[in-house]
């Protein structure tokens, strides 16, 4: 993931390149100088990968800015963003001569910064974004399954195994009721995101989260069905590209709901945990979605199976899916309706719980899970992750 610098005179000019470089997420920091009050950094500063020159109408202080920054790292790729569309040959000749490598014009949209950025991204030294991918996607086989449950334990175990900061979106249809596993009142939420698109970054989007005592962040869905009407799935991939630049793991509640326009959030995504139940309906949906997600793209060994609710005697059922679907069940997490129940009615999670059986498999599971550097899980040949908690029924 590229790193970038903004050069401004303009503060509000200056944070609304900012809302834009986060909304792209391609960038993992930024840092930001005014010019000409701020000192120039010198050779003991961290130049960034790509450094924005916001020009005013006099650019020649930008511009020595910019030699400097190329004498300390000759490989920064320098842009100048110009309200002069299109720029003059005078400004082309002096900003080439600093070292400007390519102008957009202001205002600047996320899309042009993306395009950008993508460019150099392929013209640069190789990454493995992989590796900066912090999204687990969380949905079900079919609704009623326990996907929420899920994500929300999931992402308050997480927070208890390790330090990072872990932040989950409520994206379930048709309404968001993750807060009430967390007993929050949120003040702000989904809505409020998507409403502020403008000026969404790290900044705003912190100020729409409501916080659990176990430090995981939630972002509370929609309150009224009919909000989803207005909600396109774009400026959704937006918001988990500014959580993932201000967290370490963004847990994604998506509900049971699919379609091939989701499919721009769940390619990109570093796990699917598809959750089940064995039971016939639940999956006879569970191998269509499996089909529907490799048809849009979606990685098969990114997709992880989680069987919610499972007794001992479920096990010659899931033999026979794991049979027809060429893959091992990654997790069962089991049966305990009544601590389940208790636990979704007080708004207080598993993790509450050390003697539940149900409360250490979400233990157990986070711990493979948690962190920013994910691994990706081993394929069924391969054994490892899986095939722990494949075998969990069979001691």
């Amino acid at each position: 993931m590229l790193t970038a610098g903004i050069a401004s005179t303009d503060r509000s000019s200056a944070e609304q390149l900012l809302a834009g470089l986060q909304q792209t997420g391609l960038v993992g920091s930024v840092s930001q100088w005014f010019v000409p009050a701020d000192n120039f950094p010198d050779a003991s500063d961290s130049i960034p990968d790509v450094v924005f020159l916001d020009l005013p109408r006099d650019p020649g202080p930008f511009f020595a800015f910019a030699a400097h920054v190329r004498r300390l790292r000759p490989s920064v790729r320098l842009v100048a963003c110009s309200a002069s569309s299109p720029p003059s040959n005078q400004l082309l000749l002096e900003a080439m001569r600093s070292g400007v490598q390519d102008f957009v014009s202001k205002p600047v949209r996320p899309e042009a910064l993306a395009e950008i950025l993508l460019r150099f991204e392929v013209e640069g030294e190789p990454s493995d974004r992989r590796n900066a991918e912090k999204l687990i996607v969380v949905m079900g086989s079919k609704g009623g399954v326990g996907a929420t449950t899920v994500a929300v334990n999931l992402g308050v175990n997480i927070c208890a195994s390790t330090p990072s900061r872990t932040v989950l979106l409520d994206f379930a249809r048709p309404f968001g009721n993750a807060h009430l596993f967390l007993d929050l009142r949120p003040r702000f939420g989904l809505r409020d995101a998507i409403g502020g698109m403008e000026r969404l970054d790290t900044h705003f989007f912190a100020s729409l989260l409501v916080q659990h005592k176990s430090k995981l962040q939630l972002l509370s869905g929609t309150m009224k069905a009919e909000e989803w009407q207005e909600i396109p799935v774009a400026p959704l991939g937006r918001v988990i590209n500014v959580a993932q630049a201000s967290s370490d793991t963004v847990l994604v509640d998506l509900g049971a709901q699919l379609s091939s326009e989701w499919s721009s959030i769940l390619k990109p995504a570093r796990m699917i945990l598809l959750v089940a139940e064995a039971n016939v309906p639940s999956l006879w949906t569970l191998e269509r979605r499996l089909v529907a997600l490799a048809g849009f793209g979606v990685p098969p060994e990114r997709v992880l199976v989680v069987i919610n609710r499972w007794h001992k005697g479920d096990d010659e059922a899931l033999k026979g899916i794991e049979r027809n679907l060429k893959r091992p069940v990654f997790a069962r997490l089991p049966n305990d309706f009544r601590k389940a129940n208790m636990a979704v009615n007080l708004g207080a999670p598993l993790l509450e719980n050390h003697n539940s059986v149900l409360g250490n498999s979400y233990r157990q599971l986070a711990a493979q899970l948690a962190g920013p550097a994910l691994r990706p899980p081993p394929s069924p040949q391969t054994g490892g992750i899986a095939n722990i908690f494949s075998t969990q029924g069979k001691r």
